[in-house]
């Protein structure tokens, strides 16, 4: 649910405003109105400097130098690394200087390996050569293309050869007449020896650097206290240049909002401060900022109400009703019961071991359970079929689903009818949420349109049970056609023409017909979904068993088997986690937030308050 919040305002002389500031950030409760963006040439100045140290902490956090074949003296080289200050913008420059050298090195060891075949010389002596008169020419020539009389004709050294090609080189006069059968090759630029004595340069300074960067890993809690007082800094500057001044420049107004709850604790503060303020109920108006609160389990998912936006402030918070569906959704699409506990151990493992992914470990914990029950209901355990399974006791597998209905698989059937549950339970969300916003007066299609597809399914579904006679259902269903129609058609608008009214129902009635049809068959996606990844897990099942059957070694059959099982269920359980994710997130920002009406345009609760992390 959407927390209520009171709205503060505050009246402070000029002199006052900053000490009373950063009172709030001690107290870290009160969301203060504030530019989301640099203001001026100093805000903007710090962001720039706050975006320098989130970027250096970013790099220094993945420095690892333990596989690289340089190791040990980067090491050294670390310790002679000194980092008292400019922690960034030292980290900055060894990057781009890595960078700078890597490129470097590489071009280092492409003119190493041209000049390998030359072996050494010395150029002086090429000059000197050159300055007596003679010339000094390069070829190089497929080795069956080289003639071995040619050293007959010419003066001719052989300098190199392989098995492709021959190096050599001819000496003549400068100033006589010479002509070769082969073209003249460009001559080296040095020595081998010159061009790996610049690459092993070269590598040394990538090791010197790449050691400052290790040095600099070392002070990661400075440069992350660094990184949040500049941040702090930030936003109380925002928030002191959101202040609407008054009585020339000497007094500051200040609006904030803080939950409804610590309304007794802040008044006591503020009375404590000696200030003048004021504090009532926030409205919509207002525009205040969200703060969910919800149980312990539909808490996990205000991540997915956050990605998509939070309410309004007069808005429902549809986490709680998002909750369960995205779990079965979820469930569904990946649709195995092993593929659920790896899933608990994954969640395990993430809040013991990665601390950055301790607050998604629950989460993933949650939706583990939740796709073990429904791959027990679907009856699929790492691709096999547990139906199959004769030590699985039959009271289970009478719980499992199997067989058809009218003609079409149960499971298909089945996400079918999740899909029609979930947008009933949108609509009549919808109802009720634009009911409490705007009146029942100016709802009146609304309700129109929920009474006659909720209502009729409802009256289907009683139908269909035996409850009612058909021709009792008849006279229902006529009374629920001819209520809903007035409100859709008639009484859409009050203040409008009803010719008018009439139109814009009928325009109405092609976007839900033709959106209702396609929202519901949206859904068979989880079924194809989880039968894409059962079919693939139990494909996976089957190259084991026949590896394992055509191998007539002992021992060796059952490691083949394990090898194509991880591997392969690996691979699957990835695919099809992506796939049990993105497709009920838009199951869920599609469908059912559009037929929920829900818009999700708030802002979430920011207090000002000193930084603790990132």
């Amino acid at each position: 649910m959407v927390e209520k919040m009171t709205r503060y305002s505050f009246i402070l002389l000029n002199e006052e405003t900053e000490s009373f500031l950063r009172h709030l950030q001690e107290l870290g409760v009160v969301d203060i109105t504030r530019s989301r963006k640099p203001v001026d040439e100093r805000s903007a100045s710090m962001l720039e400097n706050a975006g320098a140290e989130k970027r250096a902490l970013s790099t220094l956090k993945k420095v690892d130098y333990r596989d690289d074949p340089d190791r040990q003296a980067i090491e050294e080289a670390a310790k002679r690394t000194e980092c008292s200050t400019e922690l960034s913008a030292r980290t900055s420059r060894a990057v781009a200087r890595i960078a700078e050298l890597q490129n470097a090195l590489a071009g280092a060891t492409r003119t190493a390996k041209a000049r390998m075949p030359w072996g050494e010389f010395d150029s002086k002596t090429l000059t000197d050569l050159a300055k007596s008169g003679l010339k000094v020419r390069f070829y190089t020539v497929p080795k069956k293309s080289f003639d071995e009389s040619w050293k007959e004709l010419y003066p001719l050294q052989k300098i190199n050869e392989d098995n492709n090609n021959v190096w050599f080189v001819t000496v003549t006069e400068a100033s006589s007449e010479y002509s070769f059968p082969v073209k003249e090759s460009p001559a080296p630029g040095g020595s081998y020896g010159d061009a790996i004595a610049e690459a092993e340069n070269i590598r040394r300074d990538i090791i010197r650097e790449k050691g400052t960067l290790l040095g600099l890993a070392d002070h990661i809690q400075d440069l992350q206290a660094e990184y949040d007082r500049q941040l702090t800094e930030l936003d109380l500057y925002l928030a002191d240049s959101a202040r609407e001044t008054a009585a020339e420049d000497r007094i500051n107004v200040f609006t904030g909002f803080a939950p409804s709850g610590l309304d007794s604790r802040l008044k006591e503060e503020f009375d404590r401060m000696d200030i003048l303020y004021m504090a009532e109920e926030a409205t919509e108006e207002d525009n205040p900022p969200i703060k969910l609160r919800n149980n312990r389990f539909a808490s996990m998912f205000e991540v997915l109400t956050g990605m998509y936006g939070m309410p309004e402030y007069k808005e429902y918070d549809p986490t709680p009703v998002l909750a369960p569906f995205f779990m079965l959704f979820f469930g569904l699409c990946l649709g195995d019961a092993g593929y659920g506990l790896v899933l608990i151990a994954v969640g395990a493992i993430l809040k013991k071991k990665v601390a950055s992914l301790a607050k998604l470990a629950p989460l993933v914990m949650t939706l583990g359970v939740g796709t073990f029950f429904i791959g027990i209901f679907m009856h699929t355990f790492f691709g096999f079929d547990m139906l199959t399974m004769g030590f699985i006791p039959e009271w289970m597998k009478k719980g499992m689903l199997d067989g058809e209905v009218g003609g079409f698989p149960a499971a298909m059937v089945l996400a079918i009818g999740i899909g029609v549950f979930n947008i009933c339970v949108a609509m009549i969300m919808k109802t009720a949420c634009y009911t409490h916003r705007f009146g029942f007066r100016n709802t009146l299609s609304t309700w129109g349109w929920t009474m006659l597809i909720v209502g009729g399914i409802i009256l289907a579904g009683i139908t269909f049970l035996g409850i009612l006679r058909s021709d009792v259902t008849k006279w229902i269903f006529i009374a629920l056609a001819v209520v809903s129609g007035l409100g859709i058609y008639i009484f859409n608008d009050m203040k409008r023409n009803p010719f008018v009214n009439i139109g814009a129902g009928l325009w109405d009635t092609y976007n839900m017909a033709t959106g209702l049809l396609g929202d519901t068959l949206s859904f068979i996606r989880l079924y194809a979904l989880g039968l894409a990844g059962g079919m693939l897990g139990s494909t996976f099942n089957m190259l084991g068993e026949m590896l394992m059957n055509s191998c007539p070694v002992p021992g060796l059959n059952w490691l083949l088997f394990a090898i194509i099982f991880v591997i392969g269920h690996a691979l699957n359980i990835a695919l099809s986690c992506l796939g049990a994710f993105v497709h009920p997130l838009r199951l869920t920002f599609v469908e059912f937030f559009k037929n929920s009406g829900y818009e999700g345009s708030g802002k979430a609760y920011n207090p000002l308050s000193i930084k603790k992390e990132v």
